[in-house]
């Protein structure tokens, strides 16, 4: 008998646990503050001394599990056995690897675990984004065959615009369609092929910057006050890039790394510059606007303007909307340290995505493909482009340089109209009824 006690030198317990039950581990029914069984205590025969105090209740048999694994004689190393532990509980789950003995203090443990639900190895809070990302992959198929055909029966009414739209619900459906099929693999394999998540992560990553940077540009009025974007050109792609490479590293973070891969510190590393970019193209956006209908209500484009406004107030609702949200989400976090709310968390990753494509509805039907492309494209003969790097005052009169200069010389040959152009008004009455006429 001595000889046997001798030969287990160490314990360690694993030990299955739902997250309701976490004060049945230790002696607070015991009226101690010990987790590890004392000698008075095991005095008492209420726990056995070197182990873990679980409270034991015979009226729940899906309590605490412990699994037990000893040392043996000087051997520095030990192995568990495999074990099949059966749980009939829905709820969430931990597993504590827990050890009395203080010789044991630098253990290292290593090793794999599996866990699977009754329909499959997914989390049972993830399990409803699979079913969720399925849906929005159908959403996304539906919205792209509806602007499909509204494209092929307007094609050559379709300004540059429309193309960026196309690219934009495009890539939304390739996301979606790559998220369910992660989802769906890990459901029925139990593993996730880093190949696959890189491609689901990468086009997230690159669908979220272009769809923001449409939004730049539509407010910065591509294609409906100005042709191009001209010397803002690389400063847009330049925050894109960045915005991407910052994306990306922090959704790699998110899904292929472990839970302890990455400190708080390193995490919020990563999720700075995110936050940082998103309200650089918040600011820049808004500051567009604000300069697109100075300018549409200076050229009295009452069409255009209309649309800009219930585009602006749109993107409003959107932005208070997600204030909220964001406020929400903290909340969440906060009061739910240990995941007791799975089931509602997948809302927080669906509500942004939800969010996205009803927002790009928004622009497909705001923009929408038509045979009157001038009541929201841009038209070189009223003078659109009303671009404040374009004109430039000087005294008491007006400098005309550049591309508005051609823009007026053409428009002085057309219409022999030399008195436009007056020592204070770039643009002057004519065009205006013309304009109005137009619209």
């Amino acid at each position: 008998m001595a000889s046997a006690m001798q030969q287990k030198t160490g314990l360690v317990e694993a030990i299955i646990i739902r997250v309701k039950d976490r004060n049945n581990i230790g002696g607070v029914s015991l009226n101690s503050d010990a987790i590890c069984c004392t000698p008075e205590l095991a005095k008492e025969g209420s726990c056995k001394l070197g182990e873990v105090i679980i409270r034991e209740n015979t009226d729940e048999p899906n309590g605490p599990k412990r699994l037990q694994t000893f040392f043996e004689g000087q051997n520095e190393e030990t192995h568990m056995v495999m074990q099949t532990v059966d749980i009939n509980s829905t709820g969430m789950y931990y597993l504590y690897f827990m050890f009395c003995d203080p010789q044991l203090k630098d253990t290292v443990i290593s090793g794999r675990t599996v866990w699977r639900n009754p329909n499959g190895y997914l989390p049972g809070k993830m399990t409803p984004l699979m079913t969720f990302y399925g849906l929005m992959s159908l959403a996304y198929l539906f919205l792209g065959l509806i602007w499909f055909l509204w494209f092929v029966q307007y094609w050559k009414d379709v300004i540059q615009l429309h193309y960026h739209i196309t690219a934009v619900i495009g890539l939304g459906m390739c996301e979606m369609a790559l998220w369910y099929f992660e989802y769906a693999n890990f459901n029925s394999t139990g593993s996730r092929p880093m190949i696959i998540t890189v491609w689901a992560v990468t086009f997230t990553a690159v669908k979220k910057t272009v769809s923001r940077l449409l939004l730049l540009v539509v407010s910065m009025g591509y294609g409906v006050v100005r042709p191009t974007l001209g010397g803002l050109t690389t400063k847009v792609l330049l925050l894109g890039v960045v915005y991407f490479v910052a994306s990306e590293a922090l959704e790699l973070v998110e899904h292929l790394g472990n839970i302890n891969d990455f400190s708080g510190k390193a995490r919020l590393f990563l999720v700075l510059p995110v936050a940082l970019l998103d309200a650089c193209f918040i600011l820049w956006i808004f500051s567009s606007l604000s300069k697109t209908l100075e300018k549409l209500q200076i050229r009295k484009s009452t069409g255009k303007l209309e649309l800009y406004r219930k585009f602006t107030n749109s993107l409003a609702v959107t932005v208070l909307l997600s204030v909220i949200w964001i406020g929400y989400e903290l909340y969440f976090n906060a009061s739910d340290p240990l995941g007791e709310l799975w089931r509602r968390a997948w809302a927080i990753p669906a509500f942004w995505t939800l969010l996205s494509y009803a927002l790009l509805i928004l622009i497909c039907i705001l923009w929408v493909p038509s045979r009157n492309p001038t009541r929201y494209s841009y038209s070189e003969e009223t003078g659109d482009d009303f671009d404040d790097e374009a004109v430039t005052a000087v005294g008491s009169g007006v400098k005309v340089s550049g591309e508005m200069a051609t823009m007026l010389e053409r428009k002085d040959r057309k219409a022999s109209l030399t008195s436009l152009v007056d020592h204070h008004h770039v643009f002057g009455v004519i065009e205006d009824l013309e304009e109005d006429k137009r619209e």
